[in-house]
């Protein structure tokens, strides 16, 4: 029986984007292997804190020990502070989060990487934290056995960037958890909205971080010309504050939108299907996504998508979506208003978008890591 090492930090961590890649991942493996030893590594926790492991051949590998005091050891000073230490003997250890920590060795090493948005968008990282992954992502590249990346986009990102070797970058897509799909239950769905103030309007959607990537003060503005022009336009935003958030406020104030935008904050994953269901369309147009969970889940309710051409997304959206240019406000507005307008394309895309986000699964997702990780071992 040989002996995988998983960093479950982001999972711990963070409740969505690479917090729920490591969770779902991690539990879809358990339910498809019992040949192999797990050992979760989770910093800034102790055994006191985690709940049951995901299965009986899973070992919970804590430390007190703080993410950001690991990057000072790890990264900054480069100790070799190796990651078998925590975990005890690895024979691979596969880290989620772009960076690989030290390791024997005679270990082998998978690294995720979820995208290069700090290259392509600076601005979607703040400085310091920019230099950071500048100096560190590339290094654990470098040195990782091999790559996973989320989405095709993000490994010609890798190569073009990096000049990393196709051969050594696998594409491992994520999946859509089964919660996502249409609320039925019309009062479950009406007190959910009533909650968000949500329940008395009809509403475009969006979900994910307030920060400049997410392209919401373009959306805002796009918006804010259909109310010009006579149509009943509100606006919801389900993400928690991020990077240079007030771009979103400024763009609230200077379109006159104060009272069509309602900004949701950090929404529950529990929460999400009903805003999705109550949609009238979710509009994605980041201006760049490593892989865009939005899109498939809305898509799995039933909600009509409207997403950018460019970076990971019209891989994601396949032919589910309309596509539009993220830096052309007027590109914005014509999809909506497209959507707005007709019915029938509405229920196209619901029914399409359904077929899309089924071909998703963290099942499938988990099959292809264990193949990988077996690979690893045999090379």
């Amino acid at each position: 029986m040989r002996t995988i090492g998983i960093d479950y930090t982001p999972a711990w961590e963070q409740s969505a984007g690479i917090g729920r890649y490591a969770r779902e991942l991690t539990s879809a493996l358990a339910l498809s292997d019992q040949a192999n030893k797990y050992r979760l590594f989770v910093a800034q926790a102790s055994s006191a804190d985690l709940p049951p492991s995901p299965g009986e051949n899973y070992t919970w590998k804590p430390t007190r020990l703080t993410p950001r005091w690991l990057a000072r050891i790890w990264h900054r000073a480069r100790l070799p502070l190796y990651i078998e230490l925590f975990t005890g003997r690895l024979d691979l250890f596969h880290a989620t989060d772009f960076v690989l920590p030290p390791t024997l060795p005679d270990t082998r090493t998978l690294l995720t990487v979820h995208d290069l948005s700090f290259v392509r968008v600076p601005d979607s990282a703040c400085p310091s934290l920019k230099s950071y992954l500048d100096a560190v992502v590339p290094r654990s590249v470098s040195r990782a056995d091999h790559i996973l990346a989320d989405s095709a986009a993000t490994k010609r990102d890798l190569v073009e960037l990096y000049q990393t070797p196709e051969s050594k970058i696998t594409v491992l897509y994520c999946g859509v958890d089964s919660r996502y799909r249409r609320v039925e239950d019309k009062r479950k769905l009406e007190a959910t909205l009533a909650r968000y103030g949500l329940d008395r309007r009809e509403y475009i959607l969006s979900v994910g971080t307030v920060q400049p990537r997410k392209n919401y003060a373009r959306v805002i503005e796009a918006l804010a010309m259909l109310r010009a022009n006579g149509r009943e336009m509100h606006y919801a935003i389900a993400g928690g504050p991020g990077w240079l958030d007030g771009e979103v406020k400024h763009a609230i104030e200077r379109t006159g939108m104060a009272r069509f935008v309602r900004r949701l904050g950090f929404v529950e994953d529990e929460d999400l299907p009903a805003l999705y269901t109550g949609a009238r369309v979710l509009v994605l147009a980041s201006l760049y996504e490593g892989f865009g969970f939005p899109v498939l889940e809305a898509m799995a309710c039933g909600t009509p998508v409207i997403t950018s051409k460019i970076s990971s997304l019209p891989e994601v959206a396949g032919d589910a979506a309309l596509l539009v240019d993220p830096y052309d406000v007027d590109s914005i507005r014509h999809a909506v208003a497209t959507l707005d307008d007709d019915a029938a394309m509405r229920a196209r895309l619901s029914e399409a978008g359904g077929k899309q986000a089924s071909k998703f699964t963290w099942r499938r997702s988990a099959a292809q890591l264990l193949a990988i990780y077996e690979a690893l071992l045999e090379d």
